[in-house]
Formats: C-alpha cells, structure tokens, sequence
C-alpha cells in the first residue's frame, strides 16, 4: 500500500503543534544530584550505626565478662571467731637467797612474792576475830633434802599476807628451821628478814666457826632476807648482823 504524503505531512504539522505548546521541561538534574547524595548520606548513616552496634556488642560482652554490680557476691567462709583474750593469772616473782651442802644434804632458801591473792589462798583470822589484812602474800620457801620445810601445813605454809610491795611488817623477824623436832637437832636453817639497813649476817656456832649470808631482795620489793646452815650436832653461840660499812647493828645470842 502506498503511503499517503497528505496525511503524513498532516501528521507532522500536528505533532509540531503540540510540542510547541507544550514545550518539554529540561531533565531535573540538580533534584537528581540531590538524591544521590541524600542517599550516600543514608548508606553512610547506616554504615555508621552498623559499626557503633558492633563496638557496643563487643562492649557489652566485655561489660558482661565482670559481675554485673548487684549480682549476688560468692558465698565465703566467714571468719574464724576472735575468741576473747584470757588475762593471765600475775606470776609470781621469786628470788634464791641462799643455797648449798650441809651434812650431805642439798638446802636451799626462796622468797616467793604473790602481788595478788593466789586462788586457793584464805587470809587467817586473828585472835581478835577479824581477818588478817592484806592484798598480796609473802611466802619463804626453804628445802633440806629435796623436802619443802613445813610441807605438812599445805602449800601455803610459811606464807604471810602482805600490803603491796612495801609492807614493814614483814621484817625484823628470825628463825631457826629444820625437818625434825623443830629445827633442835639434825641439818637446821637460820633465816632472817632483817631492817632495810641490814646487809648481812654472821651466824657463830658452837666449834668456833662462823658462817656469814649476804641479804638479798625481792626485785620490785622491800622483802629481804638472808640464809645459813647449821649442821647437825651443832648449837649457835651468837647471831650478829652488818650494815654495808660492817657496823654491828643487832648481836643475839638466844640461840644456844
């Protein structure tokens, strides 16, 4: 078939016609550009939160490795209970103030300082009634043979009270001390609680020798003493004591 050039010419005028009235609009470049770059934004915002969610995973695994801090603490053994401390009972302080060999026999002479009442220990009642004063107690322990003097009375034979550390009664007395027949035969001990002033004693026996004992104190204390023997057989003539320049300051001779 055989085109028609009258319509085709027609045709085109008409499609002329209408472009020129509605003229094509330029392509949105700029709006398109714009996109784009809002969607890089985006992409990168994205990427963003992507990378942060990861550092916060791996934060909160390494925040969950440690106890969270109202977790429940292990259970531990609770420690051993401080039990209260026990005060000791006060040792007593005691001093040797002589010893040695007399008739084959080992004697010794002690003073024995209690600064408080030992358990176990009742102060006497005097004649009057009342009870012997005292807080601390002096006792004087003397042995011949490995047999304490006067054992038979208990363990506090040969003990007196006392006030403290500093008690005048306890000196000035004298004794002569043995295991049989109160001390009047067989190996006897003469001991004596001198004056402060005293520095020693001289005790003369009946054979003509003499046997000297220096004083010695209680540390801590005015509690003194001095020991010596007399052996068996023998009587004594006189009992003289020395201050520390050797003046005479007592002379007994009530001992034969």
């Amino acid at each position: 078939m055989t085109p028609d050039h009258g319509q085709e010419d027609w045709a085109r005028a008409a499609f002329a016609r209408s472009r020129e009235a509605y003229p094509s609009s330029q392509a949105p470049v700029d709006q398109i550009l714009t996109a784009a770059r809002a969607r890089r934004k985006r992409r990168r915002a994205a990427a963003v939160v992507a990378s942060a969610a990861c550092v916060l995973g791996f934060g909160l695994t390494v925040a969950f490795l440690k106890p969270p801090p109202d977790a429940v603490a292990p259970s531990r053994r609770p420690p051993p209970p401080v039990s209260s401390p026990v005060t000791p009972a006060p040792v007593p302080v005691s001093v040797r103030v002589a010893e040695g060999t007399t008739d084959g026999h080992r004697w010794s002479v002690a003073l024995e300082f209690h600064r408080t009442l030992p358990k176990g220990y009742t102060l006497p009642t005097l004649p009057d009634g009342t009870t012997a004063p005292g807080r601390s107690l002096l006792c004087q322990r003397m042995y011949i043979g490995g047999v304490r003097i006067d054992h038979q009375g208990g363990p506090w034979a040969d003990c007196q009270p006392v006030t403290g550390t500093h008690d005048p009664h306890a000196s000035g007395e004298m004794g002569l001390w043995g295991l049989h027949d109160k001390g009047l035969n067989g190996t006897r001990l003469m001991v004596s609680n001198p004056e402060p002033d005293v520095a020693y004693g001289v005790v003369s026996l009946s054979d003509g020798t003499q046997v000297k004992a220096a004083t010695v104190t209680v540390p801590g204390t005015t509690y003194r003493a001095w020991a010596a023997p007399v052996p068996d057989g023998r009587t004594i003539t006189s009992v003289d004591q020395y201050d520390t320049h050797h003046n005479r300051l007592t002379h007994d001779t009530n001992w034969h």
